[in-house]
């Protein structure tokens, strides 16, 4: 061995590059056909699209195109006995099928935006033979498509590789061996012993391989490292468990068809590097993914089960999709866990107890407690690492919700789910894991995501060789369950963060794709309608609980409840896709409740009325609604959850007539006055004699900022800059009944909006409808009400409760939440008054100092290529290029209230807002049912009725509660019909307690913000309808 020589940093790179080049060697080219399509095709179609003869150099589509591509070839005689591959690259996204058309392996291409330093995302190397035979023939079919992993088509799409290559396996391993060592030596201390003499060792391979990679040498080189690569630590401190993962955004820079082949080839990939590493364990989420492969691939679905089966894919994350957690509704939320759970468990028999989103935009305060009730003791993310603004201070640490739930968290210490399983990976993790003094185990997942197939050679490589290395921290490869179980044992010194887990950034997301929103919640509220008419149904007629189509129906929503498609930041084709399914969901959803409405209907007496009218009500509050049955108005009052029969032939009732002029509303509540401009410039509370509206100051001031920002994030300052306020071109004012209205008709570039303001008689709010029809580019749409309250604090509705924020930015921390997301109601109140501002589909507001602000719309350029320039559209025409270009319709409503907002009834005034009185009309007959009734009572103000619907396995109601005001309450159910039993369940409707049934009533107790779920067993042999006379009299 000659003396050492201290080659540089830039030998040993070149030294490693050299030996990534030995690896393959060209030894013939492939002849390509394609077979091109505007949308996927089946195997069995594969030849039915345009056909193409293509070679290396050849573009052959466009965006999203697919195409079934055979590659052909013959092996030649050097490459006889050897180890052959095929190296193939179209720019593009291929998925290799056998003969039969099952999914094999995927491909991906080199040329890719991926974060480089994560790893190098191309997947081109397809195994033929370990021992070719010259002269064989070589045919390949492979199902592509026209995209990378984040939807762009790079390098103009040519075709970039076609050819049969010798692979030299003993340069690939000495490759590694290389590679890993070099980088180790990068990350271990600088003066430490183990670095020096990993160098030594590097130089002295380098040297033996310098004149060439004949396998003596590469022999030689690799007896070299051997030695160093064998070096093993001691006692550990830290332990990292490694699990192979590759995230896939179920639509986002694609559309969701295009995910279902980017789950195919990625497990194709998975299956087929497993064949070739013992030791690899992958983890997949969301059980979507699972159930498109099982629908599309079956073949391919049973393979993975296989692999489940044995222990090495762990179904990940106990979730139906990994969801958006700020807009998603409660109930929603169970039914991911709900649905998720359910199918890992009847498919793989896994009960998953963790929750996996690693990439959500942040978890609200209510997800401790709906975890815990659903069985989930452990939850995973990385994303607060994103925050802009203050560090978050633990990685391991117990998480407790609004209501004192608590789980535990681990947020990988990598801060990345796109690991390179290299030494840097598990030096960072040990130095960067900030719970490292009370916790001896992390969490790396390695891997890459969207369609890249997950972990490649390289991830497996190196992990073949870090296991035990000495310097670094031992690494194992395991299911996320198991590294769960060790961790948390550790957990008695963890420390608790309380509340919300806010994200200090893509706030826009709370307001982008309006109309997206807009259909969620319709979607979740027609839901809750239906399946409580839909159970009730049942229970008093006998009528079919449609179960079937329920599912079908949550399951679609809970897909588009994705944390890159409820959120906004998708590109348009999603939304294109999507908004129709809604619409055909929601039209759906409205004729099973008809159905069931109609069921009722039937088994009702009506003959106490001329002109029968029903009015059902799903609140468990009673409610007085006006009604216009006719050319007559009518206050109805409707008892708690359950209906009452009305004669639309009384004459009207009489009423406080409201005042409208053009400047001026007025009921017997309230005086809203209007300045030229159209805002309001006075609310006045005649009952407590309060002006809310500042002197000097406008409310519903509409204004219009510039916004340079994306789908995910505005600037936070952008209120530095002045706005342009929407200029006021008509108005009117009119008396329809009991309501008193103003409509409003403003004007700015190239948009139109009309508001409709209105005081009802005898109601407390001031609501405002809105239609617009917006064009502007790059602007954010945002109402403010500055009001007459002094608070430092504000509270805003969430998921099952509600959320105190602060009204200042005293620190950094403060300063961050500039825009934070709220359910239906914000409040803003003082000990003695205060003001709400309740909304139909907003989620985005900023409550500072004394004003309340509601982001309503933002047109911003849509992720992905642009596909149209300014010029193609003609002025006052949509533009395709951006968001929430089109018409809109939303509703918001003032609500002045004497003391604190929650004694005031803002929680039930929100639900009132948002959920009508169901009006079915009917003729005079006789009937089992009364003429009013109430099916279920709580006789608690503070506690909501969430849910009532059949159980999951047919056996009673489920009714779902909360406790909404941050108090314990003491309170009593009353069902309206006989019960047989009662037991209190978790939120997957497991038994935990039986409950007495004292009289008519069952006892319950709520902690703040409890969620209970109860199981009510009917008796069955007894007539319902007479149960329920009973109970109304």
């Amino acid at each position: 061995m000659p003396d050492f020589v201290a080659y540089t940093d830039q030998h040993l790179t070149t030294a490693l590059q050299r030996l990534g080049e030995g690896v393959y060697t060209i030894v013939a080219p492939l002849e390509i056909a394609a077979w091109r399509t505007k949308e996927p095709v089946p195997f069995a179609a594969r030849t039915t699209g345009e056909p193409l003869q293509l070679q290396i150099g050849d573009a052959w589509g466009e965006l999203f195109d697919a195409a079934w591509f055979r590659f052909t070839g013959v092996i030649p005689a050097q490459a006889a006995g050897q180890h052959v591959v095929l190296l193939l690259d179209v720019n593009g996204e291929l998925c290799v099928v056998d003969e039969r058309g099952e999914p094999v392996r995927g491909l991906t291409n080199v040329a890719s935006e991926f974060e480089k330093s994560l790893g190098l995302p191309g997947k081109r190397v397809l195994p033929v033979s370990e021992n070719a035979q010259a002269g064989v023939r070589v045919e390949v079919w492979a199902d592509a498509g026209c995209n990378d992993l984040f939807g762009l088509v790079q390098e103009n799409g040519v075709i970039k590789d076609a050819w049969i290559a010798v692979c030299r396996p003993e340069i690939k391993a000495l490759y590694y061996d290389f590679e890993v060592l070099r980088e180790a030596m990068t990350v271990l201390p600088a003066e430490s012993a183990r670095r020096a003499q990993i160098r030594y060792a590097l130089h002295d391979a380098m040297h033996l391989i310098w004149r060439g990679l004949d396998p003596d040498a590469v022999a030689a080189a690799r007896a070299r490292l051997r030695g160093e690569l064998a070096k093993h630590n001691g006692d550990a401190s830290l332990t990292i468990s490694a699990v192979g993962h590759a995230h896939i955004d179920l639509a986002w820079l694609w559309p969701l068809r295009e995910t279902k082949r980017k789950g195919a080839r990625t497990f194709a990939t998975v299956l087929a590097n497993m064949a070739l590493y013992r030791e690899y364990v992958f983890a997949a989420s969301q059980a979507q993914l699972f159930q498109w492969m099982k629908e599309d691939y079956p073949g391919l679905f049973a393979r993975i089960k296989a692999r489940v089966a044995e222990g090495r894919i762990e179904p990940q994350g106990a979730l139906w999709v990994e969801p958006d957690t700020n807009v998603t509704g409660g109930e929603a939320l169970i039914r991911q866990i709900l649905y998720g759970r359910r199918f890992f468990q009847e498919e793989f028999g896994v009960e998953v107890d963790y929750v996996w989103l690693p990439d959500t935009f942040g978890y609200s305060g209510a997800l401790p407690q709906i975890m815990a009730r659903a069985g989930i003791r452990h939850f995973s993310t990385q994303k607060l690492s994103w925050s802009l603004i203050n560090p978050f201070p633990h990685h391991s640490f117990r998480w407790q919700g609004i209501d004192g739930s608590e789980v535990l968290v681990h947020m990988l210490p990598e801060e990345t789910y796109n690991g390179p399983a290299a030494p840097r990976s598990l030096a960072k993790i040990e130095q960067n894991y900030r719970d490292k003094g009370v916790s001896g185990h992390a969490l790396m997942a390695y891997g890459i995501g969207d369609g890249g197939g997950g972990p490649g050679e390289e991830h497996l490589e190196r992990l073949a060789r870090l296991g035990n290395f000495a310097g670094l921290p031992p690494v194992q490869q395991e299911w996320t369950a198991a590294f769960f179980e060790k961790w948390a044992q550790e957990a008695d010194r963890f420390a608790t963060w309380q509340g919300e887990l806010y994200l200090e950034r893509h706030q826009g997301t709370f307001t982008t794709n309006a109309a997206n929103k807009w259909y969620n919640r319709r979607m979740e509220q027609a839901l809750r309608e239906t399946e409580w008419m839909a159970a009730i149904a049942q229970l008093v007629t006998g009528a079919g609980y449609p179960r079937a189509a329920l599912d079908a129906i949550w399951r679609e929503v809970l897909l588009y409840q994705f944390h890159d498609i409820l959120p906004g930041s998708s590109i348009k084709r999603v939304y294109d896709e999507c908004l129709p399914r809604y619409a055909a969901l929601l039209a759906e959803t409205a004729d099973l409740l008809r159905a069931a409405q109609q069921a009722l209907a039937a088994q009702i007496d009506t003959t106490v009325a001329q002109q029968p009218v029903i009015c059902f009500n799903s609140l468990n509050w009673e409610r007085a609604t006006w009604q216009k049955i006719g050319q007559a108005w009518h206050n109805v009052r409707t008892p708690a959850l359950g209906y009452t029969v009305f004669d639309a032939a009384q004459p009207a009732d009489v009423f406080p007539e409201p005042v409208a002029a053009t400047d001026r509303l007025e009921n017997d509540r309230l005086v809203v006055q209007f300045d030229a401009s159209g805002a309001v410039v006075s609310l006045f509370d005649k009952l407590n004699q309060r002006e809310c509206v500042p002197a000097g100051a406008l409310a519903n001031r509409l204004a219009l900022y510039h916004d340079p920002g994306d789908t995910w994030d505005f600037p936070m300052e952008y209120a530095e800059s002045a706005p342009r306020y929407l200029e006021l071109t008509a108005a009117r004012a009119w008396v329809n009944g009991p309501h008193a209205v103003v409509e409003q008709a403003y004007h700015v570039g190239h948009s139109e909006l009309i508001q409709t303001i209105r005081l009802t008689a005898g109601s407390p709010l001031v609501e405002f409808a809105t239609q617009a029809r917006w064009r502007e580019p790059r602007t954010m749409l945002r109402v403010t009400f500055p009001v007459a309250v002094h608070a430092d604090e504000a509270r805003y509705e969430i998921q099952f409760g509600h959320i105190r924020r602060p009204t200042h930015r005293n620190t950094t921390w403060d300063l961050a939440r500039a825009e934070t997301p709220a359910h239906k109601w914000v409040d803003l109140s003082q000990r003695d008054y205060g003001v709400a501002l309740l909304n139909d589909s907003k989620y985005g507001h900023q409550i500072k100092g004394n004003t309340i602000d509601l982001n309503l719309l933002r047109s911003v350029p849509y992720p992905g290529p642009r596909l149209v320039t300014d010029d193609a559209v003609a002025p006052g025409d949509p533009h395709p290029a951006y968001t929430d270009q089109g018409d809109h319709t939303f509703r918001y409503a003032l609500y002045p209230h004497g003391g604190d907002g929650l004694c005031a009834g803002v929680v039930q005034a929100a639900y009132d807002f948002n959920i009508p009185v169901q009006v079915v009309e009917a003729t005079p007959h006789p009937g089992a049912l009364p003429v009013a009734a109430s099916w279920i009572e709580i006789d608690s103000p503070d506690v909501v009725m969430e849910t009532v619907k059949l159980a999951e396995d047919g056996d009673g109601l489920i009714v779902r509660a909360y406790e909404a005001t941050g108090a314990t309450v003491q309170t009593h159910l009353l069902p309206g019909f006989l019960l047989s039993s009662v037991e209190e369940a978790d939120l997957l409707e497991r038994p935990e307690r039986a409950l007495d049934v004292a009289g008519d009533a069952i006892d319950l107790m709520f902690r703040p913000f409890e969620i209970k779920t109860l199981r009510l067993r009917p008796v069955r042999e007894s007539s319902q309808s007479e149960s329920v006379h009973h109970a109304v009299s």
